[in-house]
């Protein structure tokens, strides 16, 4: 038997978000395609719920900690776990810890969970080292920078990289791509006017990009820029950037969301 025989695939588990789950299972399929396409063994673990981040900002230690014991339980058997997703990512690599700083019988449990923690692409490009996809879509896009996956996780150049790959691809950027679209989880409920007024600036960088398509790697990013697009009366497609890499943009693009 060979070396290369003997050796076995990386476990991933791979933690889908809420709203992956409930509003756009194709990032899921896709994320599992893009995590095997890499060369490694993904897992699904159905038990899985919310990562905790809403009750988290909202200070609710509590249910946020309950919630994190479930995760950690959940997936922590893995050799690494991955989200398509840079907020949930965050809050799993770096919030969790402070959830359980000072305890004896969790905090380096914690620890030794949150180091196996990425978000999607960046595990793409920086663990696995895929230098690219096979993907191929004629046309233009350009990309978005969800606050989360940039400020906490340092993504920005790793979902640009991969999508040069995709064979008749064009990656126009936009300006300020790296500014905040207005979501911001329960941000865009308690302050909807300046909510409103944010993302209204990032679609009109978006329509002045010209691209076809407008691609992010946050589903609650990608629901609120769609909503305003559509409101607005725009074309423009809004994908997550893991549908695009992996070849799934048959099904409609996503659906906005909001007032």
């Amino acid at each position: 038997m060979t070396t290369a025989q003997t050796m076995t695939k990386p476990k991933v588990g791979l933690f889908a978000t809420c709203l992956v789950d409930l509003f756009r299972p194709t990032v899921g399929f896709a994320a599992a395609q893009l995590i095997e396409d890499a060369g490694c063994e993904v897992h699904v673990p159905m038990a899985q719920t919310c990562c905790g981040q809403p009750a988290y900002n909202s200070g609710d230690r509590k249910d946020s900690r309950d919630l994190a014991v479930q995760v950690i339980e959940l997936f922590e058997a893995f050799d690494y776990v991955v989200a398509p997703s840079g907020s949930c990512a965050a809050m799993l690599k770096k919030h969790y810890p402070e959830l359980f700083k000072g305890d004896a019988q969790w905090e380096e449990r914690c620890r030794r969970f949150s180091d196996k923690v990425h978000e999607l692409v960046s595990f793409l490009t920086d663990v696995m080292f895929v230098p690219g996809v096979s993907a191929k879509l004629a046309g233009t896009v350009t990309y978005h920078d969800s606050c989360s996956g940039l400020r906490e996780l340092g993504v920005q150049t790793q979902p640009r990289k991969l999508l040069a790959s995709v064979e008749g691809l064009e990656v126009r950027e936009m300006d300020g791509s790296d500014v905040c679209c207005g979501f911001g989880g329960t941000f865009c409920v308690k302050y909807a006017d300046i909510s409103n007024a944010i993302v209204s600036k990032k679609t009109k960088a978006i329509v002045e990009t010209g691209a076809d398509m407008m691609l992010a790697g946050d589903m609650g990013c990608l629901m609120n820029m769609a909503g305003k697009l559509k409101r607005e009366g725009s074309a423009i497609e809004v994908r997550h950037v893991a549908e695009v890499l992996a070849g799934m943009t048959a099904k409609a693009p996503i659906a906005g969301s909001g007032k």
